[in-house]
């Protein structure tokens, strides 16, 4: 195996970062509905950690977040 192939095997075996850890966020508010956007599908779903990149602390606020904005209208269901 050539030196080239084997550097860019070990780097694609690698963990991405999550987004929101990079990004420094804190809290994910749930009132920022543009922000919660990118994480919902086309059909208003969650999207799963492993789609989005988020840490498993990140997705759970995410995911609260977003049951709480729909809850008052701020997101659809649909």
């Amino acid at each position: 195996m050539s030196a080239l192939r084997k550097e860019r095997s070990e780097l694609s075996r690698g963990k991405r970062p999550c987004k929101l850890c990079q990004e420094k966020i804190v809290q994910i508010d749930y009132k920022d509905a543009f922000k919660l956007k990118r994480f919902l599908s086309e059909q208003g779903k969650i999207v799963s950690r492993r789609i989005s990149g988020n840490c498993a602390e990140h997705q759970k606020e995410v995911t609260l977040a977003i049951k709480r904005a729909r809850e008052i209208s701020l997101l659809s269901l649909d």
